[in-house]
């Protein structure tokens, strides 16, 4: 019988942000996690789509802004996380939102 390589429902890595605000700020002092069912230790980072240091690193704070991806183990690129200079306007958290979800909201400038 033909077994696919990665099991039924597998997730691609996935790229937590701490703080949890977007959009992201450098002068948040941002650090990414990188999360997959990957083995811990062997994350390949992406910057601006090539290929980045940080090799087997599964976090770290972001020093430049540009936009970050993951890839832990094999299990696929995070989707993007961009982290910006830091203009100044309203940050909203980085997860989805439903209709009569109680938020916070904050305004930075």
């Amino acid at each position: 019988a033909w077994c696919p390589l990665s099991p039924a429902g597998a997730q691609s890595s996935q790229l937590l942000l701490e703080p949890p605000w977007r959009p992201a700020v450098l002068w948040d002092g941002v650090t990414l996690t990188c999360q997959g069912s990957g083995t811990a230790g062997a994350t390949t980072w992406h910057k601006d789509g090539q290929r980045w240091g940080q090799r087997g690193r599964d976090h770290f704070t972001v020093t430049k802004s540009g936009t970050y991806r993951c890839d832990r183990s094999g299990t696929g690129l995070s989707p993007p996380v961009r982290v910006s200079d830091g203009e100044g306007g309203l940050g909203v958290p980085a997860w989805p939102l439903l209709e009569g979800d109680t938020v916070t909201l904050r305004c930075r400038g």
